[in-house]
């Protein structure tokens, strides 16, 4: 397949924002697309080379990539460097430039699909000290024989920087209307995707087999399973009422939430956003089959940083000194950690995931054996208000965040966030509470001491529906000079020239970032808004829902993927138990 139709695609999809619009051209290249490479394109479209887990990563630094262009345009290095700084788009700073070039080449070779992507295989596998040279000798062969719109997409994906306002559940909307007709058939897509995790997969298998090969979708090791997320609720009033008579209280413990995948003496661990993980707790691949009774089996634990000499839980912060790629050895010794087991998904050769969380949770007490380093996470039936207070008010002095609360006959759904979890933290009952995570999406230079940096962030919430980010909340206190450093560097690479159609503000940013960061934000209410989009006309027409005096934390949620950030029916949910909280206060003074 011509990669040219893939680029020419991705031109017109630069000039809308309209999500049907999106959804429309994919589907029209989809169909074009020979179902034994649809994957490679999907992966393509995502950015990547492989699904997320795998770690496949190219490592293409600008100034390899810059190296490339001149070598292919015959230019110096420095006129394409400052046509990049003037644009600020170094895919379309090649494409014009190469528009330019004189024609010195007799024999080319068609750029395909299938050309590009195991190309960039080829760059992502090296490794050693020639490995730089390799990557310019490679790029430089593509773009030699790429017109200018082809080498302009081909860096834009190798740079990171295909910005088009495309999720996956575009992508998935694509494949449903291209290969069953119907976009109603995208849950059935998001299912296979929420057991693989791997979308190029799902696109492959609908493609050659349409919609049956997908409910066909088995749970497998060393595949990561999409996690189920939580509501929250202020308090064990609310608790019951979305729950009924009897559920479970399970602590809730502040750190990483690990997916623990065991095939005999084999150990990969994931994260919330499905990384591996596994390098940062050798102690984890050392220890943990000793705790276990089964030969294979996928199971969700915390990862908590303790005190080793009291066993006292310590803060996330504190695991997060873990995440270096030097001296692990040092940072495990000095940040010890138990493993607390919550969920199984998958154990011996039968999946779970249809099980009723009262028998997930026997089958976990059966297979874990604890002992000081695995333990299975405290659990109590309550029945209550008052046993639900009982239990809190321990985990609370056992040092945890709270509590998890779920209902007893729900099976797992992957991927999924409802009322079958629920999440009851002892902040959430006082005023708004100070946990919500929130998407990056904007920010204003900074004046005075903060010259130089960004001086407050747009934040966003997300919204499952529309698959897009309203805004919510402007936020410039509760940073120290260390963190506007650090937010300056991270975000310095989620730069967009444009606005991404995904992000629904009515605000002017100074610059605009694509939604990937989460960081968690406190605030003293929910206030409506004529500005902020989160939530717009859900409570009153012409106006959305604002934070109102909004702190950061200090929490950076690395953890966490935008996806998993709070969302628009969240907030609504918090909004109006502020309401009510209010009324009652009102009538208990009266």
């Amino acid at each position: 397949m011509k990669f040219s139709l893939v680029a020419e695609t991705l031109k017109i999809m630069e000039s809308t924002t309209k999500r049907l619009e999106l959804t429309q051209y994919l589907v029209d290249l989809f169909k074009k697309t020979p179902p034994e490479i649809i994957s490679s394109v999907v992966y393509l479209l995502q950015g990547k080379l492989r699904p997320d887990h795998e770690g496949v990563e190219l490592g293409v630094a600008e100034k390899i990539a810059i190296r490339a262009i001149s070598k292919s345009a015959g230019i110096p290095a420095k006129k394409i460097e400052h046509a990049y700084h003037e644009g600020g788009d170094l895919g379309q700073a090649a494409a014009k430039i190469l528009e330019q070039k004189t024609q010195t080449t007799f024999m080319t070779e068609d750029i395909t699909v299938e050309r590009v992507y195991d190309t960039l295989y080829k760059i992502a596998e090296l490794k050693g000290s020639r490995s730089q040279d390799m990557k310019l000798k490679y790029i430089s062969s593509l773009l030699n024989d790429a017109s200018p719109i082809e080498a302009g997409f081909i860096l834009k994906i190798i740079t990171n920087s295909l910005r088009l306002g495309i999720a996956d559940y575009t992508i998935m909307d694509s494949l449903a209307i291209a290969f069953t007709g119907s976009k109603e058939n995208r849950s059935i897509l998001e299912q296979a995707y929420n057991v693989s995790s791997d979308l190029g997969k799902v696109a492959a298998a609908v493609a050659k087999d349409g919609i049956d090969a997908i409910k066909n979708f088995q749970v497998s090791v060393f595949s990561p399973i999409r996690p189920m997320l939580a509501e929250r609720v202020k308090s064990p009033q609310e608790a019951h009422e979305k729950m009924g008579a009897e559920f479970a209280a399970e602590y809730k413990l502040d750190g990483e939430r690990v997916q623990i995948h065991m095939r005999e003496e084999k150990i990969i661990l994931y994260s919330r956003s499905l990384e591996n993980i596994t390098s940062y707790y050798p102690d984890v691949v050392e220890k943990i089959t000793k705790s276990l009774n089964a030969r294979e089996a996928i199971l969700e634990a915390e990862a908590v940083a303790i005190n080793d000499d009291t066993g006292e839980f310590l803060a996330f912060q504190e695991l997060m000194h873990r995440r270096r790629k030097y001296n692990i050895a040092k940072a495990v010794s000095q940040y010890p950690i138990t493993i607390n087991f919550f969920d199984v998904m998958f154990v011996d050769g039968k999946s779970c995931l249809d099980l009723s969380y009262k028998e997930r949770r026997n089958i976990l007490e059966k297979i874990v054996k604890e002992d000081e380093f695995a333990k299975l996470m405290p659990m109590t039936l309550v029945k209550s208000d008052n046993e639900v207070e009982d239990v809190l008010e321990n985990a609370i002095n056992a040092g945890c965040e709270g509590l998890m609360l779920k209902q007893l006959d729900a099976s797992y759904r992957a991927g999924a966030r409802g009322s079958n979890w629920l999440k009851l933290k002892r902040e959430y009952r006082n005023e708004l509470g100070d946990s919500l995570d929130l998407v990056v999406i904007g920010a204003f230079f900074g004046r005075g001491r903060r010259t130089g940096r960004y001086g407050a962030l747009l934040l966003g919430t997300y919204d499952d529906e529309t698959d897009t980010y309203p805004s919510i909340c402007k936020v410039g206190t509760g940073f120290t000079d260390e963190n506007l450093d650090q937010f300056y560097q991270i975000l310095s690479d989620k730069i967009t020239l444009k606005k991404d159609p995904r992000i629904n503000s009515g605000l002017e940013a100074d610059v605009w970032f694509e939604p990937e960061v989460v960081i968690e934000i406190v605030a003293s209410e929910i206030t409506l808004s004529p500005i902020h989009k989160t939530a717009m006309d859900m409570i009153r027409k012409g106006s959305g829902l604002a934070l109102r005096f909004p702190k950061f934390t200090g929490k950076i949620r690395f953890e966490k993927t935008p996806e998993n950030a709070t969302m628009d029916e969240e907030i609504i949910s918090l909004y109006n138990g502020q309401k009510r909280a209010v009324q009652e206060e009102k009538q208990n003074y009266i």
